[in-house]
């Protein structure tokens, strides 16, 4: 970035800022006043997965609103936490700054590295360090949110117990543990015990998305290309049927079949 945009960037910023203090003062906006931290964090989760489903798929202008949503979002709550005196909003960006430099003595030290490989291991050496200062219990697997979505954790968890050989050498190791994950789903089916059924599907995910992760694909992603693959093919078989009278309520299910491997050629 060259110097005269980072020039830029502070007005910018303050202008943000300066927004929020108005929609929350004197004369403001009536919604935003009402807002706290509670009330706005389901927002955060939308603003952010309007920029995962923007990265990649929207041409970039759209991201770059996606992006914006999410920051003023962001600056609008720490706003609130200064209101009531808790920290600023130069607080965060201080202690941002000074986290991002210490996590990266690479860059911003003497210690050289040369692979991503050793980044991620120093990067986890740090991370235990502030936990210990913190008095906090350490662990490999981190303090990933359970607010993700649960097949995302799951990959992450595995990921994550990987990093210590705490995993299978190849993809094809992971078919017998999806085989033992249905048996065993059978089982609870025919023993009609519910909380079983329950646990032993779970495991079979948890399996799928370990197994997602050995083969390099991000699960999550998967899923909600399946997803949108789903919805798209039946929303055509409902246009099919609808173009000739029929609701799909009154079409077999032997119908319905024939017009979707149709869809799927």
């Amino acid at each position: 970035m060259k110097e005269d945009k980072f020039d830029e960037l502070g007005p910018l910023f303050v202008k943000l800022v300066e927004i929020v203090a108005r929609l929350r003062g004197p004369g403001g906006c009536p919604w935003d006043q009402k807002q706290t931290p509670e009330t706005l964090k389901k927002y955060v989760l939308e603003e952010a997965y309007e920029v995962f489903e923007a990265i990649g798929e929207e041409p970039p202008l759209a991201v770059c609103e996606e992006i914006g949503d999410l920051l003023f979002l962001l600056i609008f709550i720490a706003y609130l936490y200064e209101e009531k005196g808790e920290f600023e909003l130069a607080h965060v960006l201080k202690l941002c700054a000074e986290k991002m430099i210490r996590r990266h003595p690479h860059v911003f030290g003497e210690n050289a590295l040369s692979n991503p490989e050793e980044v991620v291991a120093q990067w986890q050496k740090i991370k235990e360090k502030e936990a210990k200062d913190k008095g906090k219990k350490s662990s490999v697997l981190g303090d990933l949110p359970k607010a993700l979505p649960a097949l995302q954790r799951a990959f992450r968890l595995g990921e994550r117990a990987s990093r210590v050989g705490f995993d299978w050498e190849k993809p094809e190791e992971l078919f017998p543990k999806l085989e033992e994950e249905i048996r065993e789903i059978k089982e609870a089916i025919a023993q009609k015990d519910e909380k079983s059924l329950k646990e032993e599907i779970g495991d079979l995910l948890f399996t799928v998305a370990n197994l997602s992760r050995k083969l390099g694909i991000n699960p999550e992603e998967a899923l909600r290309h399946s997803n949108e693959k789903f919805e798209t093919r039946f929303r055509s078989m409902e246009s099919h049927f609808k173009e000739k009278g029929k609701r799909l309520k009154e079409v077999s299910l032997k119908e319905m079949d024939a017009v979707w491997e149709e869809l799927k050629k």
